[in-house]
C-alpha cells in the first residue's frame, strides 16, 4: 500500500486559507471581537457544518464559533499520542460523572465528522415510526424523510463499501455467518479512500468526506467567517430573542478559556455543539425552560465490547474499521421490550486498545503481547425506549463545563449480559481461542460452555463493566408540545423565535445507528427552513 506521504495530496484546507477564508483563530487575537452576521452557528460538526453550507449558499452571512482547532490532511499524523488531545474532547478522555462510561467527541473544524469510522445509517424506521407515535413527530416517517437523506448521501459520497473487510471485520462476519446470522456491508462517507484504517485519527489522503473538507469550505468559499479555539459561553436574550452569543478564546496550550472575548451579534442563532454542549449552553444561558427539559433524557449508545485471540493476523488498526454489521440482535424486536443492540468492530490502535482493555498486570501484557492476532467485537445498546431507559442528564460544573450523569440501570445490565453472550458465541464460531468479556479483571475463556457460564453469573455494575461510546443523543428533544419539547419540530427553540438546533440533542431517544448520516439529514431539513423564512 502507498504511503500517503509518498504522493502530493491537495489540502483543501490550506488552498482556501490562501486563497482568502475568513478564518481568525481567537487565541491569537490582538483585541477583543464583536462580528455581526445573519446567522451565527455554534459547532461545526455534522449539524453545524450542514447548516453552515445551506445557510451560506441561500444567501445569510454566517460566522461559524469552534472550540477546537482548524487541522488538515498535512496536520494529521495518526500519532495517537498527539491527536488525541489535539482533536477531542477532554484528550478522548471525557467521562460520565460517576467515571463509569468513556465518551470519545471530537473537538476540531468538523467536529465528530474530522475522527469518526465513517459508518453511515439512515434512521431506522422503527425509530421514526416510534417518534411519530410517541411524541407526535408526525412529520419525519421514512418517506418524509428520504429527501433529506438521499440529499445528503449524495452530497457526502455515502454508499456501501465496495473492498473487502479487513480481517476484524471479516472475522465478525464469519463468525455470524456461522449460526446464521446475516451482516450486511456498511455504507461509508468516503471518496477515493486509501483503505489505511486511521480514521478516528483524522484522514490523511481527504478521502473521508468529513464537514473539514466537504460543507465547511463550501461555506467559506460562500464568504462564510470561521473563528477557530473559541467557546460559547451564553447566549444574551431580550424578549422572546437572542440578541448575541458571548464566547471566550480557548489556549490550545491548556484547554482554558483566555481573557479575550468574541461576541457574535445575529438575526438567527443555531446551536450545533452537540448533544452535551448544546444543553450545557443553553443552562449556562439560563435560557427559559419552564419544563426543566433541558439535559434531561440525553442518551448514549452504551457500548461493551468482548476482545479474543485469533489464529490468524488480525491487525485490526489496517484497513477500513468498520465495514460490516449485524442488526440480527433488534431487528423485529419491540423497542419497548428487552433492549436490543447492533454488533460492529472497532479499530484497534494500540494507545486506545491498551487503555479499553480490561485486565492489568501479565494478563493485560498478554493481550499486548498477541496484539496482532486480537479481534474485538462492540455492542451498541439502543437506548431511550422502555420506561427504565431514562438515559442520563446533562449538568454544570461549577466552573461551568459540562458532565454527564448517566446512571446505568438494571434494564441496560441485562442488554449488556446479552451481548457478552452474543458476541462471545460469534467469536468463538469464528474461530478464536480465547475470549475474554470486557469485565472486571478481563478473565479469558476457552470454551464458548466456559464463557456462558461466567457472564451469566457476571456482577454487572458501574466501574466494574468496561462501558464507553462515542454516540450522544438528546437534551433539547424536538416536538410539538412545549411540554415535553425544549425546540419545535422546525428545530426552533419553543420559547426563543430565533434559536435553533442542528444536532443530535434533538433526538429524543437514541436511535439504535451510528448517528452521522441522521444528524445531516435532519440538520439539512431544519438548515432549509430557516433559509427559507424571512428571518
Amino acid at each position: 500500500m502507498t504511503s500517503p506521504t509518498a504522493v502530493a495530496i491537495p489540502d483543501p484546507v490550506a488552498e482556501g486559507l490562501a486563497g482568502g477564508w475568513k478564518v481568525i483563530d481567537a487565541s491569537r487575537a490582538e483585541r477583543d471581537l464583536v462580528l455581526d452576521a445573519d446567522v451565527a452557528i455554534v459547532g461545526t460538526g455534522a449539524g453545524g457544518g450542514t447548516a453552515a453550507e445551506i445557510l451560506a449558499a441561500s444567501g445569510r452571512s454566517v460566522v461559524l464559533l469552534e472550540e477546537g482547532p482548524l487541522r488538515s490532511s498535512r496536520d494529521f499524523s495518526l500519532h495517537e499520542a498527539t491527536t488525541y488531545p489535539e482533536l477531542y474532547q477532554e484528550s478522548a478522555a471525557r467521562k460520565t460523572r460517576d467515571q463509569a462510561i468513556t465518551i470519545l467527541q471530537g473537538r476540531c473544524v468538523g467536529g465528530g465528522t474530522t475522527v469518526n469510522w465513517t459508518s453511515s445509517f439512515r434512521t431506522p424506521t422503527t425509530t421514526l415510526d416510534w417518534w411519530r407515535r410517541e411524541y407526535g413527530l408526525t412529520d419525519v416517517s421514512a418517506a418524509a424523510m428520504a429527501p433529506w437523506f438521499e440529499r445528503m448521501e449524495e452530497r457526502l459520497s455515502i454508499a456501501p463499501w465496495p473492498v473487502t473487510p479487513n480481517a476484524n471485520n471479516s472475522a465478525l462476519a464469519r463468525g455470524a455467518a456461522a449460526l446464521g446470522i446475516a451482516t450486511p456491508i456498511m455504507h461509508r462517507n468516503v471518496k477515493g479512500c486509501w483503505n489505511l484504517g486511521y480514521c478516528d485519527l483524522g484522514c490523511p489522503t481527504n478521502a473521508k468526506q468529513s464537514m473539514l473538507v466537504t460543507t465547511i469550505p463550501a461555506a467559506l468559499e460562500h464568504g462564510a467567517t470561521l473563528v477557530t479555539r473559541v467557546r460559547a459561553d451564553f447566549f444574551t436574550t431580550r424578549g422572546d430573542a437572542v440578541t448575541a452569543i458571548e464566547a471566550h478564546a480557548i489556549d490550545p496550550a491548556n484547554g482554558q478559556p483566555m481573557t479575550r472575548r468574541v461576541t457574535v451579534r445575529a438575526r438567527s442563532f443555531v446551536s450545533a455543539a452537540g448533544a452535551i454542549g448544546t444543553p450545557a449552553l443553553f443552562l449556562r444561558s439560563a435560557l427559559p425552560d419552564p419544563h426543566d427539559l433541558v439535559g434531561r433524557r440525553t442518551f448514549l449508545h452504551p457500548v461493551v465490547l468482548s476482545a479474543a485471540t485469533m489464529p490468524e493476523v488480525i491487525d485490526g488498526f489496517a484497513g477500513a474499521p468498520q465495514s460490516v454489521y449485524t442488526d440480527h440482535f433488534q431487528e423485529g424486536e419491540p423497542l419497548d421490550g428487552p433492549i436490543g443492540f447492533k454488533l460492529e468492530v472497532p479499530p484497534l490502535h494500540p494507545l486506545l486498545t491498551a487503555v479499553t482493555l480490561s485486565g492489568d498486570g501479565t494478563q493485560h501484557a498478554r493481550w499486548m503481547h498477541d496484539y496482532r492476532h486480537l479481534h474485538v467485537v462492540l455492542a451498541l445498546l439502543r437506548d431511550g425506549f422502555h420506561p427504565h431507559s431514562a438515559g442520563g442528564r446533562v449538568h454544570l460544573r461549577s466552573d461551568g463545563t459540562p458532565v454527564l450523569d448517566y446512571p446505568l440501570t438494571p434494564y441496560v445490565f441485562a442488554g449488556m449480559r446479552r451481548a457478552f453472550l452474543a458476541m462471545a458465541r460469534i467469536q468463538f464460531a469464528a474461530g478464536a481461542t480465547r475470549v475474554a468479556p470486557g469485565h472486571g479483571h478481563g478473565t479469558s475463556f476457552t470454551s464458548l460452555a466456559q464463557a456462558t457460564a461466567a457472564i451469566e453469573s457476571f456482577d454487572l455494575a458501574p466501574l466494574v463493566t468496561r462501558v464507553v461510546s462515542a454516540h450522544v443523543m438528546g437534551g433539547a428533544p424536538f416536538g410539538p408540545d412545549p411540554r415535553h419539547a425544549v425546540v419545535d419540530p422546525a428545530g426552533r427553540h419553543h420559547q426563543l423565535r430565533n434559536l435553533y438546533v442542528c444536532d443530535g440533542s434533538i433526538f429524543p431517544t437514541s436511535i439504535g445507528a451510528n448517528p452521522q448520516l441522521s444528524i445531516y439529514a435532519f440538520a439539512a431539513r431544519i438548515a432549509d427552513g430557516i433559509a427559507r423564512s424571512a428571518a
